[in-house]
């Protein structure tokens, strides 16, 4: 009995499989083989934030109606496998934490205690039951809140309001809070990371009061999903900053040159205080010195005259 019911569920995975392969679409399918069994296939994306606790589902049914559970884990690093049947056998090639669990109603998910960049790839679940089957593949992401900022400027003369999400996925989705008030633009850029990076650019009409003026910006990430910031004027470079850069160069120069013009001053003023010849001290030492050597001398010769 136990062989014919292995069989059976042999037969609706392999069923399930080659739905799966054949719908091949973003909705849910289900086919049936027979009065009493179907194969049941889903697409489903799911994001979770970086150090959370993750669980996967794809099935509600409980574990006395199961024969065995399949995770394929495909991610960039490697690929695993997780497995239980209904005899106690289990198989986890992952390695890494994740493992299968029930929920207080006896309903299977896969647990992964603190979801990191690791974790991101494509889960594909396979329930065998009495009756059919059910395969999802899930499509996991992270959710990496972006930078914010927000700022005023002036280009041609004209008032350009920018609010910037940045290193964030999914990618931020920004509005302003009046429309019709110019043109906005929005640019999206992807990072060799996969975080994104949204700037939207609005052009404001001629005498425009910015002071009410302000950006909100949508994300998943966020505590009610979505944080508004207020227009200021942009921070950086400014028309003072080219002349506090010219006198600071202009008191530079000026330093050098009066440093060097007090070391060839200094120059000058040793050399006009040092004599060519011997100072006359020097001199007369040596005449003192001399001059006994004579005297001894003479008095020698006067002897032997």
């Amino acid at each position: 009995m136990k062989d014919i019911k292995w069989i059976y569920a042999m037969l609706v995975f392999l069923l399930s499989e080659a739905q799966s392969i054949k719908s091949g679409t973003n909705q849910s399918t289900s086919v049936n083989s027979n009065s009493s069994s179907a194969a049941h296939f889903e697409k489903i994306h799911a994001a979770f934030n970086l150090g959370s606790e993750a669980i996967l589902t794809c099935s509600n049914k409980t574990w006395k109606d199961m024969l065995f559970v399949t995770w394929n884990i495909e991610r960039n690093s490697k690929s695993c496998r997780i497995a239980f049947n209904d005899n106690g056998q289990n198989e986890d090639s992952c390695e890494d934490g994740k493992s299968l669990q029930n929920t207080s109603s006896s309903q299977s998910y896969l647990h992964i205690p603190k979801f990191s960049k690791d974790d991101v790839g494509v889960y594909k679940c396979n329930h065998v039951y009495n009756g059919g089957s059910e395969n999802c593949e899930i499509n996991v992401t992270i959710t990496v809140p972006p930078r914010l900022s927000s700022w005023l400027e002036t280009k041609d003369n004209k008032t350009v309001a920018v609010c910037k999400a940045e290193g964030g996925n999914p990618a931020a989705n920004i509005s302003w809070s009046h429309l019709g008030i110019g043109n906005a633009s929005i640019l999206e850029v992807k990072d060799p990371q996969g975080l994104f990076t949204v700037e939207s650019r609005l052009e404001l009409l001629e005498g425009m009061d910015t002071e009410n003026l302000n950006c909100s910006i949508r994300h998943p990430s966020y505590l009610g999903g979505q944080k508004t910031l207020a227009l200021k004027p942009k921070k950086g470079y400014g028309p003072w900053l080219y002349i506090l850069t010219v006198v600071v160069i202009i008191v530079f120069l000026a330093g050098v040159l009066f440093f060097a013009q007090k070391k060839l001053w200094r120059r000058c003023k040793l050399s006009e205080s040092s004599p060519s010849k011997s100072p006359p001290f020097l001199q007369t030492e040596d005449v003192e010195e001399v001059e006994p050597y004579a005297s001894y001398v003479q008095r020698v010769n006067s002897i032997y005259n």
